[in-house]
């Protein structure tokens, strides 16, 4: 899990790393925003929200906003919480639909219980198993975290938290602790045997589990690495969704493939699949 790079976390707070040198790479970066809107894709997915639903989400380290903009594309309400200024400001240089709030995810979510009808979170959890001071200690700021997520959730709502561990002591503190907190749920894997393309998921449910999503195995041609590139434009803030028309039988064989990646059982494709009917008389 380890990455051969030195990893983010040890170069000291978020809030410090993440500084207007780091922001503006995701405002320029087209591999990096590239990434980071295939992950809150894959991260809305496992939500398992109601077809055609606007949903009041939570983003829990929405950097600048990248992930936010998705949900704003396929129609849902945000909030957006991090810890980083230079990050927040990012967001809203590239106005941004949802609300911002500087915090710091490790003191609590500071909302009121049953807000919020789920939750993403994009590289950003991983952060509290760190101690940057001695009053850090990375299992209660854990638990102070999940238990007060847990707490502004709709009673049986998912939150999916995409996530980089360092190893498999990590992995397992962060998943103890949002047990501990009441969350059901676990770890799905995308790509276990790609070592670039590899991603952790934390599916967690604030109710009984049901069923939890099966990760992906194939990567498709697109999906493998690209060199970064730059630009000294403002890339657009809304995400185009592949240039399928709505109910064409591409727009419905690329919605019956989401579902079945969900778990849920999907009829078969034939010729006749989003093929126009005949009005009724």
């Amino acid at each position: 899990m380890a990455n051969r790079r030195r990893r983010p976390e040890l170069h000291g707070p978020p809030e410090l790393y993440y500084d207007k040198s780091e922001a503006l790479k995701y405002m320029r970066n087209s591999r990096m925003i590239d990434i980071q809107t295939k992950m809150a894709g894959r991260a809305l997915e496992l939500l398992y929200l109601p077809e055609d639903q606007p949903c009041y989400l939570l983003d829990i380290g929405c950097g600048s906003g990248l992930s936010g903009d998705y949900l704003s594309d396929e129609g849902h309400y945000w909030v957006g919480i991090d810890i980083s200024p230079a990050m927040l400001d990012a967001a809203l240089d590239r106005d941004t639909e949802g609300d911002l709030l500087l915090g710091d995810m490790g003191q609590g979510i500071p909302f009121k219980p049953g807000s919020f009808d789920g939750c993403i979170s994009i590289s950003a959890v991983q952060w509290l198993c760190n101690a940057n001071k001695k009053s850090d200690i990375p299992a209660r700021r854990l638990y102070c975290f999940f238990s007060s997520l847990y707490s502004v959730l709709v009673r049986g709502a998912r939150a999916v938290l995409q996530l980089y561990p360092e190893n498999s002591e990590q992995l397992e503190l962060i998943t103890t602790q949002a047990i501990k907190a009441g969350f059901t749920g676990g770890v799905v894997v995308d790509y276990p045997n790609s070592t670039q393309a590899k991603k952790f998921y934390l599916c967690l449910f604030s109710g009984p589990l049901t069923f939890l999503p099966k990760g992906l195995n194939e990567i498709k041609d697109e999906e493998e690495a690209k060199e970064s590139t730059f630009t000294n434009e403002r890339v657009p803030y809304k995400i185009t969704r592949r240039g399928f028309v709505r109910k064409s039988r591409e727009w419905v064989l690329e919605k019956k493939d989401r579902c079945r990646r969900q778990g849920q059982e999907v009829r078969p494709d034939t010729q006749y699949t989003g093929r126009n009917r005949k009005p009724r008389f």
